[in-house]
């Protein structure tokens, strides 16, 4: 009998890397997607044929238990949220909304229709914002720095709360930075390797930037996900820091995906004051050795084979274009 899956969140990018894992794994893949006028396929068209789509919603409490009643899954992959960091100061209430209030809806429905199905939960890094301890581990102390951060604090808590209380199979990732050609045109690595490449192929002239010191821990998101899948196969339920323990500044970033395009960076790239945020996070980077010791998972992309495998795809995709 095959496993039946449930992925919020599947349109995204993790999403769409996850149900091609699960879909060759022989799971039975089934995705929630919110209503919207506009759809936004373009991740997983060509897993349409493959996975099932149902309309749900964070934000809607009977969507989600009558889903979860018609798939009856053994595992759910919660990855949907308000995930773009710098949109969360102009949108705080929906941020909470749904990062925070929408992890206890997805919570309580499980708990409501079958306490048996696995959950995953999408933790982050910006958690820890304002670092305590370098590298950060799964005991570092969170110290959030933006409305995102703090709503997905809560979001974890909530989260080994109903591990505690109802002995659900709740597990949260404290996923570091993970980049792929299918992270969207607002995050700081995208926006890079898209610009070197319509810069390279005469479409603009220049890329604007903000903090070009700031320093993250970036990984392949190819890789992220297959921690995610095992950490619902393990006997008990944990936590884990999946990361790739090395930390590069926007700067490295930039002088990689320039230097691969064969292109000299200080020429194209400007800092403006209205991409920095209210407050920064300075340094993540961070220590993954339990997720290694405990699920046998490495990254296998590294940080240069990440930057140029984005800017090809970004070149080949402006070049068809």
């Amino acid at each position: 009998m095959s496993k039946r899956a449930i992925i919020s969140g599947i349109t995204g990018q993790d999403g769409s890397y996850l149900a091609e894992l699960l879909l060759e794994k022989g799971y039975e893949v089934h995705g929630i997607v919110r209503r919207a006028s506009t759809t936004n396929y373009w991740r997983i068209e060509h897993l349409l044929d493959r996975v099932q789509l149902h309309p749900a919603d964070l934000l809607d409490q009977l969507s989600l238990i009558r889903v979860i009643d018609d798939v009856k899954p053994h595992e759910f992959y919660n990855l949907a949220a308000m995930s773009f960091v710098p949109a969360s100061w102009d949108q705080p209430m929906l941020t909470g909304d749904y990062n925070a209030q929408g992890v206890t809806r997805v919570l309580e429905a499980v708990r409501q229709v079958d306490s048996s199905i696995r959950l995953y939960q999408a933790s982050s890094s910006e958690m820890y914002g304002k670092v305590r301890e370098v590298p950060q581990t799964e005991m570092t102390p969170f110290y959030p720095r933006s409305p995102y951060g703090v709503s997905k604090v809560y979001a974890h808590y909530i989260t080994v709360n109903y591990r505690e209380s109802y002995n659900l199979f709740a597990v949260s990732g404290i996923l570091f930075n993970h980049e792929s050609p299918r992270r969207g045109l607002e995050f700081v690595t995208r926006k890079v390797t898209d610009g070197v490449a319509r810069i390279k192929l005469g479409l603009a002239d220049s890329l604007s930037l903000g903090n070009l010191d700031a320093k993250r821990d970036w990984g392949f998101a190819g890789d992220y996900v297959r921690a995610m899948w095992l950490m619902l196969q393990q006997d008990t339920a944990d936590d884990y820091v999946i990361s790739t323990g090395e930390s590069h500044s926007v700067q490295d970033l930039v002088e990689l995906a320039f230097g691969h395009a064969g292109l000299e960076w200080k020429k194209y790239v400007r800092t403006d004051p209205k991409f920095l945020r209210p407050a920064e996070v300075d340094h993540l980077i961070g220590d993954s050795s339990k997720a290694q010791a405990a699920l046998g998972w490495k990254p296998e992309v590294d940080f240069k084979g990440l930057v140029t495998m984005m800017v090809d795809a970004d070149l080949a995709r402006l070049s068809r274009a």
